[in-house]
């Protein structure tokens, strides 16, 4: 596999202002996280305690509560309890990725499948997943519990699509979309239209709440995936060419595809059909990512969906909290994590 390259330290303001706006609301959603993944069985206490320790930017649950507030909701701490469901579900999607994705490391620490096998990562999972549902039942909103079950079931479809199209060079973008769509953005969504929700906005809010994390979303994950191929800006704990190597086919290489020759595109059509990928053949897609500037490319089309992202909080009357999550939706493209 590629090597993996060191944190930078400079992080996008806009999340620290968030983070440091909502941070008593955090301090609850972690707390209430892990009451919830508290358990008799002492391996399922194992696992969700190493996977918790693992880190994250805890940004989905950070979208639900700032999406509340922008909203006015001030109402209690239903907000805290649906941003810890958000979170959960996001945390069982990456267990049973990394049993998909047959993975060793997360944010550079052990994962779970590679410490207690797949089978107990895909039950712990499944686990969380339960937790989820519990505090949706116990919220007793069918709105936001329609949504939120809704969404765990596009993240799935999400993944089996990308399965389908594994080792596919020739992934056509209106596919890959789709994909990121379910995978990533179908969460992000669901998070700032949550926050919508609890506070009882009209339609026309809840919409515009909904299309600023859709967008983001989609932004975030093409930023992501063309990160995977531009080494200097790599973050700890990811190892460089992943997708590559799973023979994910992600933004950087369809723009190399749409661009390249016939005898370019037969390579990486043969080299994505094989097994097991090599370093050699990484390194020559590396050369025809740079010359046709792919990854530059890949972040223009992210910066499209962090326009239209701002511009759907417009509605809103200027705040604080709107001026942060307009900001927020450039962290995508300049995170440094």
């Amino acid at each position: 596999m590629g090597s993996v390259i060191p944190l930078k330290k400079t992080v996008n303001s806009a999340y620290l202002e968030l983070r440091d706006l909502l941070k008593e609301k955090l301090s609850n959603v972690e707390g209430l996280i892990k009451l919830k993944l508290s358990s008799e069985v002492e391996l399922i206490k194992k696992m969700s305690d190493h996977h918790l320790d693992s880190g994250g930017k805890r940004l989905r649950a950070m979208l639900t509560l700032g999406s509340a507030k922008i909203s006015g909701y001030d109402l209690g701490n239903r907000d805290v309890n649906l941003a810890a469901c958000v979170e959960l579900i996001h945390s069982a999607t990456l267990l049973h990725d990394d049993v998909i994705d047959e993975s060793d490391l997360r944010r550079g620490i052990k994962t779970t499948n590679s410490l207690w096998g797949n089978q107990s990562s895909i039950l712990v999972g499944d686990y969380l997943l339960s937790r989820c549902f519990e505090i949706m039942v116990e919220d007793g909103d069918l709105e936001i519990l329609k949504l939120l079950s809704s969404t765990s079931s596009k993240i799935a479809q999400g993944e089996v699509l990308q399965l389908q199209h594994k080792g596919e060079a020739d992934l056509l973008e209106e596919n890959y979309i789709k994909i990121i769509n379910l995978k990533t953005a179908a969460l992000f969504s669901a998070a700032t239209r949550t926050g919508g929700c609890l506070a009882g906005s009209n339609l026309k809010e809840k919409n515009a709440l909904e299309s600023y994390g859709k967008n983001l979303g989609l932004a975030f994950q093409i930023a992501d995936d063309a990160l995977d191929y531009y080494a200097k800006e790599r973050v700890l704990g990811k190892e460089i060419g992943k997708d590559f190597f799973e023979g994910k086919t992600t933004l950087p290489l369809i723009i190399v595809f749409q661009r390249a020759g016939n005898q370019e595109r037969e390579f990486l059509l043969e080299t994505f059909k094989k097994e097991k990928r090599s370093l050699q053949e990484f390194n020559q897609v590396l050369l025809l990512i740079n010359k046709y500037k792919a990854v530059e490319e890949s972040f223009k089309r992210a910066e499209y969906f962090v326009n239209v992202s701002r511009d759907a909080l417009a509605i809103f009357d200027d705040s604080h909290e709107k001026r942060i999550l307009q900001n927020l939706s450039s962290f995508s493209l300049k995170r440094s994590y």
